[in-house]
């Protein structure tokens, strides 16, 4: 038998290591400056690149995927080496895929905060980044594949499975949620519009979820559990049933996310039945992982690896118990758009996500440089203190959730809602808010910890090197089943059959849910008041869009007797047909917006904006003045109309050449209206006549951001109206 030589690729490994390592401090950060943005709402006022709605999706992209996704690269790379006893495929597509991977992220950390976002959730990044991270994933697969193909180690482990079936699904997700329509360099549409696109955006939104931050670190977890405990994984079967009922199942859920909305009955209960199954091949990776660990209890107790890895699988567990609980209707109704959800979340991510990245560096960084870890007492402070401050994050957070469904909900015995101003949640739950932040800085404290550990680990050790490995050549065998071989066997050694067959499993569910949606026209009911958008209430969507109001504030009213009293008239399907992208949202920071249009003047706008807490008195929403002093930039709406024609919005040629001049009268109006003040006059007219003694350009109000807005939040909600029949009417 022909033993060969060959080198493991380490220095990719470090690469992805050392990146985890700054991005997750620097995602981590930005969460506790938003944490801390829900006490103190004025911390960044006046920057717009440092407001809350800018903010966010920085957080949850640096999370995902700078933090978690160098930390996937890093541990697939190590492990499919030694997997399949081969040095990665191309150097140069390794090496492509990190420095590809950077180069999104520092393109996500611009571009995020300047406000350009196409807003769907965990999907933010606008045209040319999505065509570069659809570039670097096909290299990664390409690289991983073809690993595979030359491989010396016949049949493939449990954890390339899981690295295949990511390596798929993440690709067919990331392409078909964004589909857009490009209108300029860093501006685009989604081609989907309203229920079409919230469930296209959830397929891939809790999908995202399962095979992003689940499936590739379950393979983590079947490689490096194993290793650091030192024993064999638990069941060999347990792991064939729990990879395919998983990827099978997972890919069906994304519609609990959208229960009581203006999505068809037939898909929400689709969701929910596909949820509740998802149960069972959830704990039975939950259980494999920790059975694992049978026989090596007296080491847990005393290597913090194992701490970090049993806490992890456990939040694992706790995770995906909740999930499909979470996806029952009657809990679905308590818990969705309140605190509850960033408690769920966070049991994933910072326990899940978290502390399996950290047992992984732990366990890497000392095999890689040749040496000891620097200090096993700090390693265990790290997860002591990273424990408390997950408990001191979620424990306040679901009791936020409860709080705020209980208080959303309560009626007086005379049918009037006992807490009709939504501040009075907002106040009542603001203990926890400081709770939170007190548990995100003990855990970034612990992440702090562990990154001195390993520095000091690494100056201790050797250099990172290449790593001499020998292994027998791979010899043929007949392409058929051979006697005695087991179907699954055979495809354990047929990598282009796997992949095949996993992309089958993951298709199904979604072509089941999502074609009949997109094709079917009765599943989205027309109602014949709703029009397009006029002009300047599009410019002013896509400056609600950038500043990313749609993470505190939804536009769905659910058909609850509370909403309905609170908000107004539930949602209808029928009147998204023109929203590209969606703007459903998916937590109520403040209160939903659907039918806020008429409902306060225009001055009662332009002061909210300016100073939030003039008009709301206790309210923690942030000023956004930058709207109220910019001129407004209105090149584009040709360009944009015209897009908007191209995915089916009805604006006539006519419309589209006299789009300034709409826009212009529709702006002076809303500027008359804003004279009805007598303090906004007088302060109007103070500024220009300062502006005129210091030769400063005046900019009109009625040619500024904030008009633009107010013209867009006037709109919602008015295309329809409901008489005491219930009946939808033109009001024309």
């Amino acid at each position: 038998m022909e033993i060969q030589q060959f080198y493991y690729d380490n220095k990719i490994v470090k690469k992805f290591l050392y990146a985890t390592m700054f991005w997750g401090i620097v995602g981590m950060s930005v969460g506790l400056l938003l944490a801390f943005m829900f006490m103190f709402p004025n911390l960044t006022d006046g920057i717009s690149w440092l407001s809350f709605g800018r903010l966010r999706p920085l957080h949850t992209n640096a999370v995902i995927f700078a933090f978690v996704g160098n930390a996937i690269f890093a541990g697939v790379y190590y492990s499919t080496q030694r997997l399949l006893k081969a040095r990665m495929f191309s150097d140069f597509l390794s090496n492509f895929n990190f420095w590809g991977w950077q180069a999104i992220i520092v393109a996500a950390a611009i571009t995020l905060p300047l406000g350009y976002t196409s807003t769907k959730e965990y999907a933010e990044l606008e045209w040319p980044i999505d065509i570069a991270i659809t570039l670097v994933w096909v290299a990664f697969g390409v690289n991983l594949i073809g690993t595979m193909l030359k491989r010396r180690q016949r049949h493939l482990y449990v954890a390339i499975w899981f690295y295949l079936a990511t390596f798929v699904t993440v690709a067919v997700l990331h392409i078909f949620n964004n589909l857009e329509l490009p209108v300029s360099a860093l501006k685009s549409y989604s081609v989907y519009a309203g229920v079409q696109d919230a469930l296209v955006q959830w397929w891939y939104g809790h999908n995202a979820v399962a095979f992003f931050l689940t499936t590739p670190f379950l393979g983590l977890m079947y490689y490096f559990v194993p290793k650091a405990a030192n024993r064999p994984i638990y069941s060999y079967r347990l792991s064939i049933v729990h990879f395919w009922s998983l990827i099978f199942i997972y890919i069906w859920a994304g519609p609990h996310h959208l229960l009581y909305s203006a999505l068809p009955d037939w898909a929400q209960n689709l969701g929910v039945a596909f949820s509740v199954m998802l149960i069972a091949p959830s704990w039975g990776g939950m259980i494999n992982g920790l059975l694992t660990l049978r026989g090596a209890w007296d080491k847990v107790r005393t290597d913090p690896i194992l701490k970090f890895m049993v806490v992890a699988i456990t939040g694992y567990g706790m995770a995906t118990f909740e999930g499909p609980m979470l996806s029952l209707k009657n809990v679905n109704a308590i818990a969705h758009f309140s605190d509850w959800i960033i408690a769920h979340v966070h049991v994933g991510a910072l326990a899940w996500n978290g502390f399996l990245t950290f047992g992984m560096i732990y366990w890497l960084v000392p095999k890689m440089t040749k040496t000891r870890l620097y200090s096993q007492g700090l390693a265990n402070f790290h997860f002591w203190i990273g424990t408390l401050g997950i408990i001191l994050y979620t424990l306040p957070m679901y009791v936020a959730g409860f709080t705020q469904a209980l208080m959303w909900k309560e009626f007086n015995p005379d049918g009037t809602l006992v807490y009709g101003n939504f501040l009075e949640t907002v106040n009542e739950i603001m203990p926890m808010y400081w709770m939170r932040a007190i548990g995100g800085s003990l855990y970034i404290i612990g992440a702090c910890t562990m990154i001195y550990n390993v520095v000091v680990t690494i100056r201790s050790g050797s250099k990172v090197e290449d790593e001499l490995a020998e292994a027998p050549a791979l010899a043929k065998v007949s392409k058929k089943r051979t006697a005695g071989e087991t179907l699954h066997t055979w495809i354990e050694r047929k990598p282009i059959q796997l992949t095949i067959l996993a992309t089958i499993a993951i298709l199904i569910g979604g072509i089941v849910q999502i074609v009949p949606t997109l094709l079917i026209k009765s599943n989205i009911p027309t109602i014949t008041s709703v029009k397009p958008y006029t002009p300047l209430e599009l410019e002013g969507r896509d400056l609600y869009i950038r500043e990313g109001c749609v993470s505190c504030h939804s536009q769905m009213v659910r058909p609850f007797r509370s909403e309905v009293e609170r908000y107004g008239e539930y949602a209808k399907a029928g009147e998204f047909v023109y929203d590209h992208p969606f703007l459903w949202g998916s937590k109520r920071t403040g209160p939903d917006l659907l039918r806020v249009g008429g409902k306060y003047s225009d001055n009662w706008h332009l002061n909210h904006m300016y100073d939030p807490q003039t008009t709301s008195s206790g309210s923690i929403m942030p000023s956004y003045k930058w709207l109220v002093r910019n001129r407004h930039d209105r090149s584009d709406i040709q360009d944009k109309m015209r897009a908007m024609v191209t995915l089916g919005v009805p604006y006539t040629e006519e419309e589209i050449e006299n789009a300034e001049q709409l826009m212009d009268e529709q702006a002076s109006k809303i500027e008359q209206n804003l004279y009805s003040d007598p303090d906004f006059a007088k302060s109007y007219e103070a500024d220009k006549k300062t502006a005129g003694e210091n030769g400063e350009e005046f900019v009109e109000m009625k040619d500024r951001e904030i008009v633009a807005l107010i013209a867009y939040l006037q709109r919602l909600g008015t295309d329809i109206k409901i008489k005491e029949t219930d009946e939808v009417i033109s009001q024309n």
